[in-house]
């Protein structure tokens, strides 16, 4: 993959007009300098999954491995051919349930290319990746222009998965060098007035919904995680993508009709809380808080009642952060 550093930037006097902002100059001259690999962390785990493999196998080994997403490889083509993860769950138990007392044969039977072969009827989605050589500024740029959350750096040469990059790995290793970077101007504005996130019709779900409307929403409204309300709104917690692979690693995916109360409740393991943010709180604090807590995303409430205000997620800050600078909205290309 070319550099996409000039392409994509159709604002050729952008730098000169953020010049008098030099910590976001100095942002956007930090991601354009660093590579992907660059990113890579020293050790981690990477998962591949032939397409050959059943769909239920593959979940239970995402489930076992604490992983989210892994690359496919195609045997007979003999390269990689797409990702499996976990809205590819979701989509399955969204098609395919119908009761507690009906079992889902689709996921029980179905090869991965069996599932990729349906889903594929309805949606055209090419393997999106990039070269280790790439810079970080071109990484963000395909995350978020693609509306994707996982990017494989693969190797030209050899045509191997080197690593998964993500929002937060990006923004983590931003984050661990922010003492050498100065801090952009912008960065200081508070989130109300900064217009950063997503603060109209903002999907949430009740306690007393079931487990298969959060599905539902998920499947048609293409967000990644729903706060969840009470009967006065006032967040009481979060349930995310990764929540439901959980009914994967509990086997408890045959019956999606419990309570998202119930669901909750019988969580086990770890899961994202519920990691909030003020509308009079800075930008800045937003970052810090997003990075520490290594969530992927902050619910704004209001102070007073915890009513849900909005969303800030990782995609939201890094446009503001990286590619807003250098004049480009990939969020809405």
């Amino acid at each position: 993959m070319e550099s996409l550093t000039q392409e994509v930037c159709p604002n050729p006097h952008a730098m000169n007009n953020s010049a008098v902002d030099s910590g976001a100059e100095a942002y956007l001259e930090f991601m354009k300098k660093y590579s992907c690999y660059d990113a890579i962390p020293t050790s981690c785990k990477l998962v591949i999954f032939d397409t050959a493999l059943q769909v239920k196998k593959a979940f239970f080994a995402l489930v076992a491995n604490g992983l989210r997403a892994a690359p496919l490889w195609d045997s007979k083509l003999q390269r990689f051919v797409g990702m499996l993860t976990i809205t590819d769950f979701i989509n399955i138990l969204h098609r395919y349930y119908k009761s507690p007392m009906v079992q889902i044969y689709e996921l029980e039977d179905h090869k991965i290319q069996t599932w990729r072969d349906v889903y594929l009827q309805y949606y055209n989605q090419s393997l999106i990746s990039i070269a280790p050589e790439a810079s970080l500024f071109d990484a963000v740029y395909s995350l978020l222009k693609h509306k994707i959350h996982r990017l494989p750096v693969i190797d030209p040469d050899s045509g191997n998965v080197l690593h998964i990059l993500t929002h937060k790995r990006i923004l983590k290793f931003l984050y661990i060098f922010r003492s050498t970077i100065p801090t952009p101007r912008f960065l200081q504005r508070k989130i109300e007035e900064a217009g950063v996130g997503t603060f109209r019709d903002i999907a949430t779900i009740q306690q007393t919904a079931t487990v298969y409307d959060a599905l539902s929403i998920f499947a048609e409204r293409r967000v990644s995680a729903l706060p969840v309300v009470d009967e006065n709104g006032k967040v009481v917690a979060l349930y995310s993508r990764f929540d439901v692979i959980n009914l994967a690693a509990q086997k408890t995916y045959n019956n999606l009709s419990i309570s998202m109360k119930e669901a909750l409740r019988r969580r086990c393991c770890f899961v994202e809380g519920v990691i909030k943010c003020y509308p009079d709180e800075t930008l800045e604090t937003a970052v810090d808080r997003i990075a520490q807590a290594e969530v992927h995303r902050l619910v704004l409430v209001d102070r007073h009642d915890d009513m849900v205000r909005g969303i800030i997620s990782l995609s939201d800050l890094l446009q503001a952060m990286i590619l807003s600078p250098a004049g480009i909205d990939a969020l809405l290309a």
